[in-house]
């Protein structure tokens, strides 16, 4: 694996901006007719992607954002004919190919800079309700996906003797995937916009995402769900009991479409490798659902075994190895997948994404001690299960006589079932842990793309341009993360002039109390110097410092976002003569 990532090529599953005409930070000497941003990805438009403002914070008219020349990795907005002198503020914000919006902000210059107005720019801002029904939705339809394939599954391969106790699970399990998948359809355009919950019956909310990939991949999921439905419903009506092989090959096909409306969606869909993605997200999903939901059907089994007669020992000894299997896919799977989101192994510690799969990490580790002891449990079920024959001398004459024990299994002792039980639960209890941070992954910016978006963009060639470098940065507080953009211009030898802006998680302005930036040059073993930044008024800026020497140097920057959380990050500088 440290092989893999070490020889990874840059890619990301989150769109990355790559550049922008005009550059970040520069002054131009004429107006710019148009505001156009290459992405990393293709992205999708909304109907306010763009939102200029003017030196006075005035919202300009725009056109309609759209492709520069045909191509969906781009996103451009035309400015009117004349623009005044000073410094306009861009806020953007697309959905990348993987379902998830994406927004920050930019800055250039007409003419000369000028200082921020004392209110800056309304932040794009995300919709705290909206977000949190969104993923409450998501995280409802992985765990009623999970119920529903595990328990076909468990009654497939594990042959329990009796199923009517799992019936309300499934019904319920059904009922919740096809209503959460609804409620997503629905807050798709309000969860792409920022806008709120109470917008999702307007009509654009209801036509927009049928012409989007994700949300038709919604409908198709509820067009699924509602076949079998209205499939299952029909042969009750008419009694009609299909042969065993064709009711698995109808639960198993069904099963892999559900699984490819999330893996079509979602990281897999973008970036490195798709087509090898997508079939291992589906694995890994299919896995997950065969292992986790077989444990939920399991326990509710051994809850409603009142004694150890009712249920063979063969059952958990089938669920064993049906759970096994399961995790070898998912540790195969995983491994690439965790590979292709990461990139490299700094990116474990450093990015949101990378801590955020060590918990998971963490918690699947909880998941196989559980297992560990529940597979130990039904070991000593099964030997204690062996059919026991006495040894009987046979008679001269007439038939042999019968053993003193029947044969066949008997049933497991309760000892030994009770605490499987317990084991069982400990593994549930996990299991829920893991779904919520696999719906967290989901959502979090890989870490290929975390990294990525910290590098300085190419310069547009022939137009002299400032060093503008990216920092992220995270405090490890609620809302203490986002990222800090520098501006040195000319970024050469001898006097320049800083300038900084601070950009919140979401992508928007964000005012701190401190900043500080200093910079050294480690091979001449020279600095820390610092800036001295000041606060302007919406950015901070220093007009003269000057840069003695050629080279890399390093540039730290500590932000302070409240009056106890600080953080010192740093990223290298290219200083030329």
């Amino acid at each position: 694996m440290s092989l893999l990532l070490g020889t990874a090529a840059p890619a990301s599953a989150h769109a990355v901006l790559r550049a922008t005409d005009p550059a970040d930070g520069t002054v131009l000497r004429t107006a710019p007719r148009q505001v156009t941003l290459t992405f990393s990805e293709s992205v999708g438009l909304l109907t306010d992607s763009f939102r200029v403002y003017d030196p006075g914070n005035h919202r300009l008219r725009t056109g309609p954002a759209a492709h520069a020349s045909g191509r969906s990795d781009t996103a451009g907005v035309t400015l009117p004919a004349r623009l005044a002198t000073g410094t306009y503020t861009v806020a953007w914000r697309v959905v990348s190919a993987d379902s998830h919006p994406v927004s920050g902000a930019l800055t250039f210059s007409v003419g000369e800079r000028t200082a921020a107005p004392a209110a800056p720019p309304p932040e794009r801002t995300e919709n705290p309700v909206t977000t949190a029904l969104h993923t409450i939705a998501r995280y409802l339809a992985y765990l009623s996906l999970a119920l529903l394939l595990g328990t076909a599954a468990f009654v497939a391969y594990c042959r329990p003797p009796a199923t009517a106790h799992l019936r309300a699970p499934v019904l319920a399990a059904a009922a919740t995937l096809l209503t959460t998948t609804a409620a997503l359809y629905l807050l798709r355009t309000p969860y792409e916009e920022g806008t709120s919950p109470a917008t999702a019956l307007t009509l654009n909310s209801l036509t927009r995402p049928a012409t989007t990939r994700p949300g038709l991949l919604l409908l198709v999921r509820l067009g699924l769900l509602v076949l079998a439905a209205a499939g299952a419903a029909l042969l009750r009506a008419r009694r009609i009991r299909l042969p065993r092989r064709a009711g698995l090959a109808a639960a198993a096909v069904s099963g892999v479409a559900l699984s490819l409306t999330w893996s079509a969606s979602d990281h897999a869909s973008a970036g490195i490798q798709v087509p090898t993605a997508v079939v291992s997200a589906t694995l890994h999903l299919l896995a997950m659902a065969a292992w986790l939901g077989g444990l939920a059907a399991l326990l509710w089994t051994l809850r409603r075994t009142t004694a150890p007669a009712v249920l063979p020992s063969s059952v958990p000894v089938r669920f064993s190895r049906m759970a096994f299997a399961s995790v070898t896919v998912l540790v195969v799977t995983g491994v690439y997948q965790s590979w292709r989101g990461l990139g490299s192994w700094q990116a474990l510690t450093d990015t949101a994404y990378g801590r955020t799969l060590l918990a998971k990490l963490a918690a699947v580790a909880a998941l196989l001690l559980a297992a560990a002891c529940s597979r130990t449990w039904t070991t000593r079920m099964a030997r204690a299960a062996v059919p026991v024959r006495a040894r009987v001398p046979e008679p001269a004459m007439g038939p042999p006589l019968p053993p003193e024990r029947p044969p066949g299994p008997p049933p497991a002792p309760a000892a030994h079932l009770h605490l499987l039980r317990r084991s069982v639960l400990a593994e549930a209890v996990a299991a829920v842990l893991v779904l919520a941070l696999t719906t967290l992954l989901t959502s979090t910016v890989p870490g290929r793309a975390a990294t990525e978006s910290a590098r300085p963009g190419p310069a547009p060639a022939g137009i002299p341009t400032a060093s503008v470098t990216t920092i992220p940065f995270d405090v490890g507080t609620p809302g203490g993360n986002g990222r800090v953009q520098i501006t040195l211009d000319p970024g050469r030898v001898g006097e320049n002039s800083v300038q900084a802006v601070v950009y919140g998680p979401d992508g928007g302005l964000s005012t701190v109390p401190e900043l500080r930036l200093t910079l050294l040059l480690p091979a001449q073993h020279l600095g820390p110097l610092d800036t001295k930044v000041t606060d302007r008024g919406g950015y901070w800026a220093a007009d003269a410092f000057t840069l003695p020497l050629p080279g890399t140097w390093t540039l730290r920057a500590t932000v302070r976002v409240s009056d106890v959380d600080q953080v010192t990050v740093s990223a290298p500088v290219r200083v030329t003569r």
